[in-house]
């Protein structure tokens, strides 16, 4: 049995873009978007309601500020307390799977869709990889923070303000920089500094 493009995407295989079911699937996510971007905060209740609907599940309190981007709303899983600041854009091609208790912080983006290195493959953005993105509880994302396709994220995890975490990390850390590293470790609500960042 042939697999369909969709079935692809969300395994993480090589996938055609513009698969005219993707397509399709891309266009009613925008229109549930451009409707929640539009409410804006005039009516909280509802706008939080369409992305409830969007997402592929959310818990009871969710809280999401436009302008909000993202691919197709489905493959976007968020636990209880689910917080995202303006402007953030998560692109879920693969599943993003985002734990209890998280903050975004303003302008934050996180990918789960990739390109094939093969620059014939790549030409006109036809060919995508989709690569899951698994954030734990209480993470908080700093404003402007970047979160690349297939990282891992542990429990209780800061990502400092407009860093690119490339690479996954454990419980308990603070990481920053680009590309992002542990720059401390957090025990028990103490912080303990590894290093210094200038």
């Amino acid at each position: 049995m042939i697999k369909s493009e969709k079935a692809k995407m969300i395994a993480g295989e090589l996938f055609n873009v513009y698969d005219p079911e993707l397509v399709g699937e891309r266009a009613i996510a925008r229109q549930q978007v451009e409707a929640f971007n539009q409410l804006g905060e005039t009516n909280p209740h509802k706008s939080q309601q369409i992305i409830k609907r969007l997402f592929g599940a959310t818990g009871d309190k969710i809280e999401v500020h436009a302008t909000f981007r993202c691919d197709y709303g489905y493959n976007l899983f968020v636990g209880e307390d689910f917080f995202a600041n303006y402007d953030c854009v998560i692109l879920d091609v693969a599943p993003i799977k985002i734990g209890k208790h998280c903050l975004l912080g303003p302008k934050v983006q996180i990918y789960s869709v990739n390109h094939p290195d093969d620059p014939q493959l790549r030409r006109n953005g036809a060919m995508g990889i989709g690569k899951s993105v698994n954030l734990g509880d209480d993470l908080w994302v700093g404003g402007g923070a970047i979160i690349c396709p297939g990282v891992t994220l542990g429990n209780n995890v800061i990502v400092a303000a407009g860093s690119v975490v490339t690479k996954s990390f454990g419980d308990n850390v603070v990481v920053g920089g680009n590309p992002a590293r542990v720059i401390r470790e957090l025990r028990e609500g103490l912080v303990i500094i590894i290093e210094r960042v200038i």
